[in-house]
């Protein structure tokens, strides 16, 4: 009669051999769906990125535009009051390139009330020519509205290049129609700022406004696609049911490519930017990479499907267990012994019972002089504790497998950094946790590898200072410590004076060690833990100074700048001084009563550019009154 114990032995090898396809679907059910999640993170991960670039592009195109309606209504304001005579037109035609003080603004125009050119930043002879064709002139002669329009991209007269208007109706003092006041922005000036970007080899960044007509775009072609009207497609057809700011996955019209976007509405001009990424790129290197981990799952899998084929054999054959046990056991001294890295067998008591020849190449000392001795010897103190943790846990049977890397003392090199793969081992016979066997290998280079590049991520190659990408990580930590703490926090943004002319004259390599030596002078300068000297683009600077006021920051900014003065490097296309000048734009906040880090840098990058307007060579605090500039003679 066959016992219930016999029958059990008899089907231990079918629920063995279900067990196994039970893994190998598990495995390859659990690598799809992380594989699918690995995936959406990567698409997650770049709409973080486009958004974050949307935000900075609508608030480059807010400042512009900001810019120029500012220089629109004091132009207008003044026309109104003196009038269109011959005396303030030849007054005007000298005023003007005093206004055109930022490479923002293409030119500045004045035309009567028939369209005539009155004046003109332009170099250029227009005696003969008329706007009066033009639809934004049209617009404001129709209509008695006052406002700022801005208009469709447009083919310049004077340059012929394209451009983007920006206009106002000037009255006659009975509210009559008198003229226009025009301000031209280059397409271009917003296509090469957008392609300071990485969006990836198919990624675009657009401007368009609220009627669909795209005003700039990046890419080789962008001139092509300017003034391009793109009204009808689904993202200005459902506008009313769309929020300011939304992700937006779409096929572009323009070239056809799958784009992963995020659009960004202004607040204050009838603009969106839109930030897209292709997401053929940004699936790329996930596909590869899960092509590459699918083979390997795949061969897990396999290797799982084999060894379960094997266990049902050894089930079946029994007698032979003893002999496939030594077989393994001579195979692991095999590959323990032929490998590079060092092998070893830590006992229940932490001693080691086994160490592989490469151990010598690891560590200094040989296999005779490690045996029986602890497997905690040599390890830096600091790691000790949690190297002796996860062994512990491996013992205990809480983990079957443990992987980190720590310090291990070398007889002749003193210190290496080591990564130790542990596994537990099991008696043949009662199947209980009898050991561990741990793979060493020496780590050192790969770590000081890694050192370097965590280095060369967040620092500017140049100057030696912090890179944009690790100034405004700090930014928001500070941000958050400040709003959290209560305390003020504080921003200068420096710009070297004329640093395009001082290339042309001087050369690109005096023009690099003139930003090395600002550098140093800035690093000199943020000395506090907290305080973070950055090269933020170009010529351009910031130092951010934790748990400063305004006298503090302008303090700070004041020493900048004497102590470039100080350094008296000549600048012979920099009047007055003939020296190397900057312009310091600062702001200070106090985080817990404003919305976001934004409006720090935005009031010290408004605050630099009234440095600029108003002479250069000087510090301007945010909300500082910056006189006029003079009128011409």
């Amino acid at each position: 009669m066959v016992t219930s114990r016999e029958l059990g032995k008899t089907h231990l090898p079918l629920w063995a051999a279900g067990f196994v396809a039970l893994i190998c679907v598990t495995i390859l059910g659990m690598s799809a769906w992380r594989e699918w999640e690995a995936r959406n993170s990567e698409l997650r991960n770049a709409e973080i990125d486009v958004a974050n670039l949307a935000h900075s592009l609508i608030q480059h195109a807010d400042d512009t535009f900001e810019l120029a309606d500012t220089i629109l209504v004091g132009l207008v304001h003044r026309l109104e009051l003196d009038g269109l005579g011959p005396d303030t037109i030849a007054k005007l035609q000298t005023y003007l390139p005093t206004r055109k003080s930022s490479d923002r603004i293409r030119g500045i125009f004045v035309y009567d009330a028939t369209g005539r050119w009155l004046a003109t930043t332009e170099h250029v002879d227009f005696s003969g020519l008329n706007n009066s064709d033009r639809e934004y002139f049209q617009q404001h002669r129709a209509s008695p509205d006052k406002g700022t329009l801005i208009g469709r991209p447009v083919k310049s007269r004077s340059g012929g290049q394209w451009i983007i208007t920006a206009s106002r109706r000037i009255n006659h003092p009975d509210g009559s129609f008198a003229g226009v006041a025009l301000l031209t922005i280059d397409v271009t000036y917003f296509s090469n700022f957008y392609e300071r970007f990485d969006l990836g080899p198919n990624g675009s960044a657009s401007l368009l406004n609220n009627a669909g007509i795209l005003l700039a775009r990046t890419g080789d072609k962008s001139d092509a696609f300017v003034g391009r009207d793109l009204s009808n497609t689904p993202l200005f057809r459902d506008r009313g049911s769309r929020p300011e700011a939304a992700v937006y996955y779409f096929k572009s019209p323009l070239d056809g490519v799958q784009r992963l976007s995020y659009y960004q509405r202004s607040s204050r001009y009838p603009l969106m930017v839109l930030a897209s990424k292709s997401q053929d790129d940004v699936l790329t290197p996930w596909r590869r990479a899960a092509g590459a981990r699918m083979v390997f799952v795949l061969g897990l899998v396999l290797l799982i499907a084999v060894i379960g084929f094997y266990l049902v054999r050894q089930l079946l054959e029994r007698q032979r267990t003893a002999q496939v046990l030594v077989a393994k056991e001579a195979n692991f001294r095999l590959l323990a012994e032929q490998s590079s890295d060092m092998v070893t067998r830590i006992g229940l008591d932490n001693r080691l019972l086994y160490v592989s020849p490469s151990c010598v190449r690891i560590t200094g000392w040989s296999a005779d002089e490690l045996l029986d001795t602890s497997a905690l010897a040599g390890i830096h103190p600091d790691d000790v504790e949690r190297v002796e943790q996860a062994i512990a846990a491996l013992k205990n049977g809480e983990a079957e497998e443990a992987r980190f890397i720590y310090r291990q003392r070398h007889r002749d090199k003193g210190e290496i950094w080591a990564e130790a793969a542990l596994h537990v081992t099991l008696a043949s016979d009662s199947g209980e946790i009898d050991g561990v066997v741990a793979v060493m290998r020496d780590m050192t280079e790969q770590k000081d590898l890694q050192d370097k590049l965590a280095s060369l991520a967040t620092t500017d190659g140049l100057t030696g200072l912090a890179n944009r990408r690790a100034f405004d990580e700090r930014l928001a930590d500070e941000w958050a410590r400040a709003r959290r703490d209560g305390t003020q926090l504080s921003l200068l943004l420096i710009d070297v004076d004329h640093f395009k002319k001082f290339n042309d004259h001087y050369g690109h390599l005096a023009g690099d060690a003139c930003l090395r030596a600002l550098g140093r002078i800035l690093s000199a300068t943020a000395r506090r833990p907290a305080d973070l000297a950055a090269r933020y683009g170009g010529e351009e600077f910031a130092v951010l100074l934790a748990n400063t006021g305004p006298d503090g920051c302008a303090e700070v900014g004041e020493g900048i700048r004497q102590a470039l003065h100080d350094l008296a490097m000549l600048h012979a296309q920099n009047p007055p001084s003939r020296l190397v000048t900057v312009s310091v734009g600062a702001a200070t906040s106090l985080p817990s009563q404003a919305p976001d880090s934004n409006t720090l840098v935005a009031a010290a990058d408004r605050a630099l550019y009234a440095a600029k307007d108003s002479g250069r060579d000087r510090l301007v605090m945010s909300g500082q009154v910056v006189p006029w500039p003079a009128k011409s003679a």
